[in-house]
């Protein structure tokens, strides 16, 4: 059993909260921050009791992203040494697409280079005003490659273009309007927001939610036609469910589903 030491990670009420612990540092994505989140994140989606992630972090920032520290280790590095380095934050983002479980982000401060990536991996996303998001890397000479399918998913080309070229800095209104996050409270309101929308995910059928996620990027990959097919392969094992026939039960008789994910 791996023991946390860069983050926090509870789960209450079919919610599993993983916080990054580094607040002196800005929460950046270590190496070591990066493995754990990978790791809490995988448990949290195989354990059927969870229907909803939340990723925040603790202190006055969301992260400040990749840490300097280890970028000064990288040019040390061989090849092959970088090139294993770089899955393990490939890892990392490549769990959007992978999990079936929602991911909310609580942006509670300045979420820069890597923190904007992990908010726009997350299929939610409700930020603090005192939040701050951008694509900072290029001051540092560097790229945003692994982040990049997510913000461009979320802004647009010609937004992210803009984003990664002048590596600007945006309020949380503007992101809002940018759409990479998508409700903006004030500071004292944030954590209850949070998980009033992980609760209204949460109360949903978890079957008709995995369902949803997982017909959503794989039909992205997808030839039109045949995501079609793939479409109607899905609403089959929907309405084959226990969960639906629950569900339609439960609205007829005017009472609350009781969902079992099956």
């Amino acid at each position: 059993m791996m023991v946390y030491e860069t983050i926090l990670y509870e789960e209450k009420e079919k919610v599993a909260k993983v916080t990054l612990n580094l607040p002196e540092m800005r929460n950046p994505l270590t190496e070591k921050s990066t493995r754990e989140l990978v790791h809490a994140i995988r448990k949290a989606d195989r354990n059927p009791e969870i229907r909803v992630i939340i990723l925040t972090g603790a202190g006055k920032a969301f992260s400040a992203g990749g840490n300097l520290n280890d970028f000064k280790k990288n040019l040390e590095r061989t090849a092959p040494d970088l090139y294993f380095e770089g899955k393990e934050s490939t890892e990392l983002f490549k769990l959007g697409a992978e999990v079936t479980t929602p991911l909310i982000a609580s942006v509670n401060g300045p979420a820069l280079g890597g923190g904007t990536g992990l908010v726009a991996m997350c299929q939610l996303a409700v930020a603090s005003t005192e939040a701050k998001l951008g694509l900072t890397e290029l001051k540092l000479g560097l790229v945003p490659f692994v982040i990049m399918p997510w913000v461009r998913r979320a802004v647009g080309d010609r937004k992210m273009m803009e984003m990664m070229l002048t590596a600007e800095i945006y309020s949380a209104e503007q992101a809002k309007e940018l759409n990479l996050v998508h409700r903006v409270v004030s500071p004292v309101d944030l954590e209850n927001e949070t998980w009033k929308l992980a609760k209204q995910v949460a109360s949903f059928s978890p079957l008709a939610v995995k369902l949803s996620l997982d017909a959503f990027y794989n039909t992205e990959q997808m030839d039109l036609i045949k995501s079609f097919d793939y479409l109607t392969t899905l609403r089959l094992v929907s309405f084959m469910s226990e969960d639906l026939k629950e569900g339609a039960s439960a609205f007829l008789e005017k009472r609350m589903p009781s969902w079992n994910g099956k």
